[in-house]
Formats: structure tokens, sequence, C-alpha cells
């Protein structure tokens, strides 16, 4: 096992590496919008707050779907059948328009969900117009996404995430811009965010798809040899591995959003404690699936090659490596838990809410990276149905059903100790440690299958 482990470890750290830094980059434009919106006023926060929960749910469940693009060009791409990973691209954007159609009518008509909130007139109309201008940028946003996919599925993650890098130092003057105005451009508040997340994400789709265009890498590919209708058969087929997909996405993005809104019922010390972990776990969540997404190329090119052992040795050193890297973060959370808080600089009220959840962020890290190398290996295998089913049975019945009974005490015999916020995260994290067994006994299950069904081609 150890040779397997110095084989398969370095290629997934290559691959790995440059996704955790554009990841990480990601997550910084929503940590600048929060910090930039802030200092112009609190009405724009809270808008900001309300609009980017219900952008982001949409957002993550229709990406998810077009995400399906990686393993099926990752298996073209190990079986050396490059010119069709073209057309599977040209396919993809005609599914990601589609989408992209039904993600700006939900965005553009807003005020059913934000009735949830019940926000005031004012919040609620920055909110809708922060919406209403965000939905611009979401065709851009979409097709930048099937080449995402596809840089991922043929190991090139590096370009992508030096697109993102850029864009990152682009969105701090233009937020500055737009949010507070200048150079005849009126202060906008949060709806600014919203302009310069549009201007980056066309400016995004446009470099990329240059890159695509002008690269002699990508040649072989033909991604722009012709145009191509729509193929029903391609986007059923694309459709029907990315919308189990998109799914569990939008599962794993309500678990915790709805998580946030019980707790919120308890006060604002809790909620504000709770808030603070969340954002570390989030920071934190980018390791594991870094690693996840590169499994999945690797195992789905194994296969794609015909080599259905190599896949699996592929997908046991990962769910090692990954595991151990997780639980050693997990260690180190717990240890420095105080200098991490502090760079929060909460109230000691706060602080001391805070600290009593440190212990599941620590615990959960190992069930985390089980449960997210697992998705993506079966990704890697085209099975995304049955693991959307076990998420919503998982986050949803156990994870939020039963972070419910225990934080509300509502059976009256649940000892304090794990009533509260510390109930939905210790429910939170049985949760995901049932998840990671049922995805790991599928995997097992699919890669013995799929090892007997397909023999590897000898010479």
């Amino acid at each position: 096992m150890l040779a397997k482990l110095r084989r398969d470890i370095p290629k997934l750290i290559s691959l790995a590496g440059p996704l955790l830094i554009g990841q990480l980059a990601v997550i910084t434009f929503g940590v600048m919008d929060t910090a930039m919106v802030a200092r112009y006023s609190a009405n724009d926060l809270a808008a900001l707050a309300v609009a980017g929960s219900v952008f982001i749910s949409i957002y993550v469940g229709l990406t998810g779907v077009v995400s399906a693009l990686a393993p099926i060009a990752g298996q073209l791409f190990g079986a050396k059948r490059f010119s069709e990973i073209g057309e599977e691209v040209r396919q993809a954007w005609w599914l990601s328009l589609a989408l992209s159609m039904v993600g700006m009518l939900i965005l553009s008509n807003p005020e059913v969900f934000l009735s949830i909130a019940k926000a005031s007139p004012e919040v609620e109309a920055k909110a809708v117009l922060y919406l209403k201008i965000i939905a611009w940028g979401l065709p851009a946003s979409m097709a930048m996404r099937v080449m995402v996919a596809l840089h991922n599925a043929v190991s090139r993650p590096a370009v992508i995430t030096w697109l993102q890098i850029s864009g990152l130092f682009l969105k701090i003057p233009l937020n500055a811009w737009l949010i507070y105005g200048g150079l005849g451009i009126e202060a906008l508040g949060a709806p600014g965010c919203a302009i310069a997340t549009v201007i980056i994400n066309w400016a995004w789709m446009i470099a990329a798809g240059t890159i695509i265009y002008r690269g002699k890498f990508y040649q072989i590919f033909s991604v722009y040899e012709k145009f191509s209708m729509p193929d029903l058969h391609k986007l059923w087929t694309l459709f029907k591995l990315g919308a189990p997909i998109g799914l569990s996405y939008l599962i794993e993005v309500t678990s915790f959003a709805f998580m946030a809104l019980f707790i919120a019922r308890l006060g604002t010390l809790p909620l504000a404690g709770h808030q603070i972990v969340a954002n570390l776990g989030t920071v934190l969540y980018m390791l594991p699936l870094s690693l996840s997404i590169a499994t999945s190329t690797l195992v789905s090119q194994s296969i794609g090659a015909d080599q259905p052992t190599l896949a699996k040795e592929v997908a046991k050193s990962s769910l090692i490596f990954t595991t151990c890297l997780c639980v050693t973060v997990g260690l180190i959370v717990w240890i420095f838990k105080y200098p991490l808080l502090d760079l929060y600089a909460p109230p000691e009220a706060v602080k001391e809410s805070a600290v009593s959840l440190f212990l599941f962020i620590a615990f959960y890290q190992v069930f985390d990276a089980l449960q997210v190398c697992s998705a993506f290996i079966l990704r890697g295998y085209r099975v995304a149905f049955i693991p959307m089913w076990i998420y919503a049975i998982s986050l949803w019945g156990g994870g939020l059903g039963g972070g419910y009974l225990l934080g509300f005490n509502v059976t009256g015999n649940v000892p304090e100790v794990i009533q509260g916020a510390r109930g939905f995260w210790l429910a939170n994290s049985a949760s995901l440690a049932l998840a990671a067994a049922l995805l790991m006994v599928l995997f097992v299950k699919t890669a013995h299958k799929f090892e007997k069904e397909h023999p590897p081609v000898t010479t």
C-alpha cells in the first residue's frame, strides 16, 4: 500500500494545489463583499446577506449540473478520444445556456424567496436589485463552469486558478468604486458588488474561451472546429448525471443554511458563535474538496484508459491521504482554537459561545473528508443518483432533523450539554459520519462491480 501511496499522492497534490488556491480565491470574493459593504451601511450588509443566500442556493444547484462534464470528459481524455471532448463541451454550453435562462428567471423574480426573510422594505428593495443585476452574469458564469470542468478533466486546473486570482485583484478596485462611488458614479452599496461580479464573470468567460481557442494544447479537442446544434441524447446524458450532482450540492448548502436559521431562534450569541465556526469550517472544507476534485479526475481518466484496478487504487490512496491530512488539520484547529478565534476579534460572550463548538469542527474533519472524497470518486465512475439520496437522508434527515430534536430538546430529556447550537453541530457531525459510511460502501461495491465488468486490457 505504501508503494501505491507514493505513486498516487504526488499526482493528487499536483492537481489539488492549484484547485485549493483557486477555491480560496473565490471564497475571498464573498469575504471582500461582506467586509466592504459592512463599511457602507448596515442595511446594505443585511441586503447582501439575504440576497447572497438566495443566489448561492440557486447557483450551486445549476453549476452542479454542468459539472457532469468533468467525469465524462475525463474518461474520454483517458481513452485518448480527444476530438469527442470538443463535442461534449459544445453540448455542455447548450445545457449551461438553458439552465442560465431558468436561473435568470428566478433571480429576476425573487420576491417569493425574500419574503421568507421578512426584511424591512429598504433591505428587501436592495436585495431585489442585487439579484436582478447579478442575474445578468449567470450565462457567463455557467459557460465558465463548463470550461472549469474541462480543465479539471484534462488535468489543467492551474489555468483556471490564474484566472481566479486575476479576477480577485480586479474585484477589489471595482468593488471600491461601485460600492462607495466616485469618478462620476454614485455610491451603490450592495448592488455595486453585483455589478462588479457580473463584469468579472464575463471577463473570465472571454479570457477562458480565448485561451481554449488560441492555446496549442487545446487544439486536439476541436472545441471550435464546428458549430453543433443541441444533441438531445448527449444533453440528456449530461443532465442525467448532472442533475443529481446539482441536487447534492443544493442539499449540502441548504442543510447549513437552515441550520443557521434554526440556531437564530436561540438568540444572537449562539448565532454569532455558529457563524464564526461555520465560516472557518467553509475555509477548511476547501482542502478535502480540492483533493476530491483531483481524485475524481484521476479516477475518471483511469477508467477511460481501461485501467479499473488503477482507478480503485487511486481512490483508496486518496481516501487514506485526505483523511489523514484532515485529521491533522482538525487537531491543529482544536489546539489553536483561541488564536483562531482572535482573528475574528469577536466580543467575549461570542467567543465563549464559539469555543464550545470547536470540538465539533475539529472532530468532524475526518467524516467530512471521507464523505466528500467518496462522493467525488463515485462521480468519476459516473454514479451520482444514489449519493444524492444518501445526502438527502443523512444531511436533511439526520443533520437537520436530529439537530432540531437535540437543539430544542423536543423530547424533553436531552442533556443540557448537547442542547442549543451544540445539538445542531453534533447532529451535523453524525450525519456526515452516516453519509461517509454509506458512500464508502457504495464506492467499494461500485469499484468491484466495474472491475469485474471491465477487465483491464492486456497487451
